[in-house]
């Protein structure tokens, strides 16, 4: 970096800094349509696997038939977390785990589901916490297609 950034600029003004939120504190994001054209798009450039791409070459493979890349399903919740997550300083992370129960499937209608597990005070950075929060990414159905841990750095309200 260019210079020492004590709290970053906020990102967005209507979000929350480390010290208003609270464990046990949830949210939920709007819906997103998975078409198959956004499946094959996405697997085309960054998943080219035939299951991900053709619907006819995916006949006979582990999934039988088209389906999200796992990497899709992720970056389609991270869209629908910039919303539903307002970290005044933005989604920055620093590390966690992902898991894929269920593949998505086209004409999945998805949302974000989560809930604040824990809020990590910094002991040599006072300015700053981690917030570790565990999301899924369910269907209309209620299958769990995406399963997170997620450890995000955010920062305590600048003194005015």
């Amino acid at each position: 970096m260019a210079g020492k950034v004590e709290v970053p600029k906020p990102t967005r003004p209507d979000g929350l800094w480390a010290d208003d939120f609270s464990v046990g504190q949830t949210f939920r994001s709007g819906e997103q349509e998975i078409t198959a054209e956004a499946i094959t798009e996405f697997a085309t450039r960054f998943d080219p696997q035939p299951f991900h791409v053709d619907a006819d070459a995916s006949i006979g493979t582990f999934f039988d038939r088209l389906v999200g890349s796992g990497w899709h399903t992720a970056a389609e919740t991270m869209r629908l977390l910039v919303d539903a997550l307002p970290i005044a300083t933005g989604i920055v992370g620093a590390g966690g785990e992902i898991g894929w129960p269920t593949a998505t499937l086209p004409g999945d209608r998805v949302h974000v589901e989560g809930v604040i597990d824990d809020i990590i005070w910094s002991r040599s950075r006072p300015d700053r916490a981690i917030l570790v929060v565990s999301h899924q990414t369910v269907n209309q159905t209620g299958e769990v297609r995406q399963r997170t841990t997620a450890r995000l750095i955010a920062w305590k309200r600048p003194r005015a």
